[in-house]
């Protein structure tokens, strides 16, 4: 897979994820806490593979 694959797969991931952490009426489940830390780590990968969140990221946590 190249840089440009893997890049344009995790904003994907990041999109949907957040899809999901918007729907979770429950902000203290474990199932948000679990999507909270994928969130973030897809955040940090995203920000060192030079891509500006800026737009893409709708949870701003």
């Amino acid at each position: 897979m190249t840089e440009k694959e893997m890049i344009q797969k995790n904003i994907e991931e990041f999109s949907r994820l957040q899809k999901y952490m918007i729907l979770t009426q429950d902000k203290e489940s474990a199932a948000y806490k679990e999507m909270y830390e994928r969130y973030v780590d897809l955040k940090a990968i995203l920000n060192a593979s030079g891509v500006n969140l800026t737009e893409l990221d709708r949870i701003k946590e």
